[in-house]
């Protein structure tokens, strides 16, 4: 991998992280032009992923204050219902990571085949994705002021069923919160939390493969530190800049536009790719 390759990967990563048109399915149609196998990279996938996660962390500063604040507050604890604000949606958090931790524990080997089986299946998750942004931009369900936790768990579910390339992350969970009836103000701050510890999970097992890797000496072609730091960069700054859109859009309720994109791209790549 080069210097150009890797700024254009990382700003790949780092926009499509947030905005609803998969970042995963970006990423192995951009590899596939490149040449570049994803396994020979790994280092590289753990910082843009890192990257994306520090970006989400600076946007959403004050959220992660105030969640941290009203959890080292006194309160009863002796119900749900009685817990403050900041202390139900962390729970919420923890709440919506059990399905994507499921996965990742039992059917990790399964996704990594399915994503070293071409194209194909990106074009047609791509489609999905637009399919799920139309559709729940046409619903109009009652909005709720909170998420609640049997919601949070559904968005989770969402998320889990997310790590397919092309079906995006942020465009499924912000999707399947809009047709439960959630307020679109929350659902964004929600669906870019909810994806940090997970994100830093993953990113943690990949580190722990790399040094294995490095250990056995079968960790292939090497990316040099300077297109590393390219590549993470790229991913930051993308990153933030998506993120702070992607709240707004959000608010706004223009992600039918991301839908036709979606069907667009999904389409082009099942055809030329």
């Amino acid at each position: 991998m080069n210097w150009l390759e890797s700024l254009v990967l990382g700003l790949l990563q780092g926009l499509t992280e947030y905005l609803p048109i998969s970042s995963s399915g970006h990423l192995a149609i951009a590899s596939s032009l490149f040449g570049i196998d994803g396994e020979q990279n790994m280092a590289f996938t753990v910082l843009v992923h890192v990257a994306t996660v520090l970006s989400t962390l600076v946007i959403l500063w004050k959220e992660i204050v105030w969640i941290l604040r009203d959890l080292f507050t006194r309160q009863s604890w002796k119900s749900y219902s009685g817990l403050n604000q900041g202390t139900r949606y962390a729970i919420n958090i923890v709440i919506s990571m059990i399905p994507v931790g499921i996965v990742g524990l039992f059917f990790k080997d399964s996704i990594e085949e399915i994503f070293g089986s071409g194209t194909t299946v990106v074009g047609c998750c791509l489609l999905i994705t637009a399919a799920l942004l139309t559709f729940s931009y046409y619903a109009k369900p009652r909005q709720r002021e909170e998420i609640s936790g049997l919601h949070a768990f559904v968005i989770g579910i969402a998320q889990a069923i997310a790590v397919l390339p092309g079906l995006s992350r942020s465009g499924s969970t912000i999707a399947t919160g809009l047709l439960l009836g959630n307020k679109k103000e929350r659902l964004a701050q929600f669906s870019f939390l909810m994806v940090i510890p997970p994100i830093l999970g993953e990113a943690l097992l990949d580190m722990k493969d790399l040094v294995e890797s490095a250990g056995a000496g079968t960790t292939g072609e090497q990316t040099g530190v300077g297109v590393l730091i390219i590549g993470f960069l790229a991913a930051f700054l993308s990153g933030c800049a998506a993120c702070k859109w992607m709240i707004s859009i959000v608010r706004k309720g223009k992600l039918i536009w991301f839908g036709v994109y979606c069907a667009v791209a999904g389409l082009l790549t099942l055809l030329f790719l």
